[in-house]
């Protein structure tokens, strides 16, 4: 599918698409060796070869972000009051219409996928899918073999939802992983609630295969990779 030349490199995430026009009429822009100092040229992206500055720029049809969502922030894309995760990218970005994939609650934070592939987070969000996500948890009250035994079965919470079996791995009496395959509403909240105890902090480590970067800080956002993104969607 062609697009305009501004907009290509724009959605690449290289520059604004104002500065895009500047670079194009500058003449710092060359498609297939060939300068175009026209923004409005349009190009199919997958079948020919762009740089900015003698550097080749890569294209992206779908985008694929991990975040590590702050405490604090809403897993909405817009909202009147609060901060949200998508105020936190920059503006290209914000302009390509990424949505979170499920959801943190605003006390938590960790591991959230951001995207505008609509058939990729329904995949990773379906239940039937089997797509593990683990948190990790600090409670107060005491965790015992007993509840893990009550996640391994499966939980019917006080308003009748029934929760698939989930795992709890206990890592002290205080803390633990919890790996569910599907995210109701508050479920790990709700599921310890109804084990007798209340959770305090809450972080989401991984999705499938992939895990919440270690380099990231709260707040700050990567491309997943080639790889990744593979790897999620063989999940």
């Amino acid at each position: 599918m062609e697009m305009r030349l501004d907009k290509i490199i724009s959605d690449s995430g290289s520059a604004t698409r104002s500065i895009a026009r500047n670079m194009i009429s500058a003449g710092r822009v060359k498609v297939n060796g060939i300068v175009c100092k026209k923004p409005e040229s349009k190009f199919d992206p997958e079948n020919c070869e762009i740089k900015v500055d003698n550097e080749v720029i890569s294209y992206r049809r779908n985008i694929y972000v991990m975040m590590y969502k702050p405490i604090g922030v809403l897993s909405a894309t817009e909202d009147a009051v609060d901060k949200t995760v998508i105020s936190l990218l920059p503006e290209e970005l914000q302009k390509r219409g990424l949505f979170p994939v499920g959801r943190l609650d605003k006390d938590s934070e960790g591991f959230l996928l951001l995207t505008d592939d609509g058939a990729f987070a329904h995949t990773i969000m379906s239940p039937k899918k089997h797509v593990d996500k683990v948190y990790f948890i600090t409670v107060d009250g005491i965790l015992t073999q007993d509840d893990v035994e009550t996640f391994s079965k499966g939980i019917t919470l006080s308003d009748g939802a029934n929760c698939k079996p989930a795992k709890l791995e206990l890592i002290t009496d205080t803390e633990a992983f919890v790996t569910l395959k599907e995210g109701k509403y508050h479920q790990v909240k709700r599921m310890i609630a109804s084990c007798g105890k209340k959770v305090l902090t809450l972080k989401r480590i991984s999705i499938g295969p992939i895990e919440l970067d270690k380099n990231l800080m709260p707040g700050e956002w990567r491309y997943l990779s080639c790889d990744e993104e593979k790897l999620l969607k063989n999940s």
